[in-house]
């Protein structure tokens, strides 16, 4: 029952209030109801009711299928007052089970939300944690890259600073050992003997018909008197007859060491055998020892030291 409700108490004779209403009317009901026939009551349900009668003289009505059976009693009013309070209950019991429902489910979507956030953000976690290692690996591959070419250019650089040293050095020992030859070949007898050898080697390797020999300008007479012997001598050898002239316009510098350049007749061909390309091609043919012996065996060089 509802806070304010009127309850009214309706009988065929008599009326009667029930405690706790406000209002009490008189009211007959008839025979046949059609209302309570509809609902399909009995009309033994509505017979007379005195005071004096009780619950198990009532006459039993029969109740419709599919409704709670209500139990008899001597004021129907309170009867129907406590199924409402019944109603109440009921409500409130309704009331309370949806409401927990409710925060059931409330509190399930807040884990499944909550399952779901962990997962997405250890998703995001690492895929931008997979995102920063290849950033950092690619990094630390290119400073390695960087760290590689570093040492190698420093290694390189050193390298030439080190043959540069060696080539200053051998440089500094041919030009010692020129040095050495100029004043071997301050010896007359000595010079004589090795400017031969130079004119007739030069005139083997042209064997042209007409040959032209250039040489210093104060070797002039010394290579004239030389070729006077060379040449019966290089036609014994090579069984050819060559003419052979000393060249008086131009000369080899006067700062050279010794030795002639011998030309064939169109100065197409050239045989230098000069003391310094002499020199030159020994310490060609023999840096490899020379090496050897001033720097120690290279381990670089696997195949020829």
């Amino acid at each position: 029952m509802l806070p304010g409700q009127t309850v009214r108490v309706i009988c065929r004779e008599k009326e009667e209030t029930v405690p706790g209403s406000s209002v009490c009317s008189k009211f007959h009901i008839p025979p046949a109801d059609s209302r309570h026939q509809s609902r399909g009551w009995p009309l033994a349900a509505y017979g007379k009711w005195n005071s004096g009668d009780s619950p198990e003289t009532l006459p039993k009505s029969k109740e419709p299928e599919g409704l709670p059976a209500l139990p008899p009693s001597r004021f129907p009013g309170a009867a129907m007052a406590l199924n409402d309070m019944d109603v109440q209950k009921r409500i409130k019991h309704m009331l309370a089970f949806i409401e927990q429902e409710a925060n059931e489910k409330v509190e399930e979507i807040d884990a499944k939300s909550e399952e779901e956030f962990n997962i997405e953000k250890g998703r995001f976690v690492q895929t931008q944690r997979l995102k920063i290692m290849e950033y950092y690996e690619k990094k630390e591959k290119q400073i390695e890259q960087q760290k590689k070419i570093q040492i190698s250019t420093i290694r390189n650089q050193a390298r030439l600073k080190v043959l540069t040293a060696q080539n200053n050095l051998i440089s500094e020992l041919l030009d010692d050992v020129k040095t050495k030859l100029s004043r071997l070949m301050e010896d007359p007898e000595v010079y004589q003997k090795l400017l031969y050898k130079l004119v007739l080697q030069g005139l083997l390797r042209l064997l042209e018909p007409v040959m032209i020999i250039r040489c210093r300008p104060q070797d002039h007479l010394l290579v004239e008197d030389i070729l006077q012997k060379a040449i019966p001598e290089y036609k014994t050898v090579t069984g050819k007859h060559a003419k052979v002239q000393v060249d008086r316009e131009v000369h080899l510098p006067m700062n050279t060491v010794g030795g002639v350049e011998v030309y064939s007749g169109n100065y197409r061909i050239i045989m230098s055998n000069t003391l310094e390309s002499r020199l030159d091609l020994i310490a060609e043919q023999k840096m490899p020892e020379i090496r050897k012996a001033l720097f120690g065996i290279n381990p670089n060089r696997k195949f020829f030291q």
